[in-house]
């Protein structure tokens, strides 16, 4: 299989518990060790960026939270941009305008990010894993769009996304929250 890097796992119905119920994962790597991406529509309501890293919070897209990346390494960030035209520097490219930012490195100038999202932990699949789970059907794979990653409205994004697929699969947006209760 081709690297998926860039590319964004979205969780299909099949995923019915867990860190991944309804989950859009923005994958950063793909190879044959495994696979590595962070969760885009899980927002930490309670943690703020403010409280853990002061200096990036003034340039973090609303909601202005930590974003749950993932189950692993939970007590590590991550940060995401999406550029405005010219990369800054601590900016590496994972698809188009969006890309890591290294918070170790300078603080980006005004202008330089169309967007920020900072994120705690991270997803993460051993060799094979990601492509066994895509073939029984756990994930659909689609491409991003960079207003994906920093959307004002990320408990919406699961649905959003899947509205913009073809008609066999769009009909997904509309599965309830609780199948069981229908």
């Amino acid at each position: 299989m081709d690297s998926l890097r860039g590319t964004m796992l979205v969780a299909t119905p099949a995923i019915e518990a867990g860190p991944f119920l309804r989950s859009v994962v923005f994958l950063l790597d793909h190879d044959q060790d495994g696979a590595l991406g962070v969760i885009v529509n899980r927002p930490l309501d309670t943690a703020e960026v403010d409280d853990v890293l002061p200096d990036w919070a003034g340039l973090v897209n609303a909601p202005v939270c930590l974003f749950e990346g993932g189950p692993v390494a939970m007590d590590s960030a991550l940060a995401l941009g999406v550029i405005a035209d010219v990369p800054p520097l601590g900016w590496r490219q994972m698809a188009g305008r969006v890309g890591l930012i290294d918070l170790d490195g300078p603080l980006p100038a005004s202008g330089e990010l169309y967007g920020l999202r900072v994120f705690a932990g991270y997803a993460g699949w051993g060799p094979g894993q990601l492509e066994e789970e895509i073939a029984e059907g756990a994930w659909l794979v689609v491409v991003a769009e960079d207003g994906d990653l920093i959307s004002p409205h990320p408990e919406t994004l699961w649905r959003d996304v899947l509205r913009r697929q073809d008609d066999d699969i769009r009909f997904w947006a509309t599965f309830p929250d609780d199948p069981s209760a229908n």
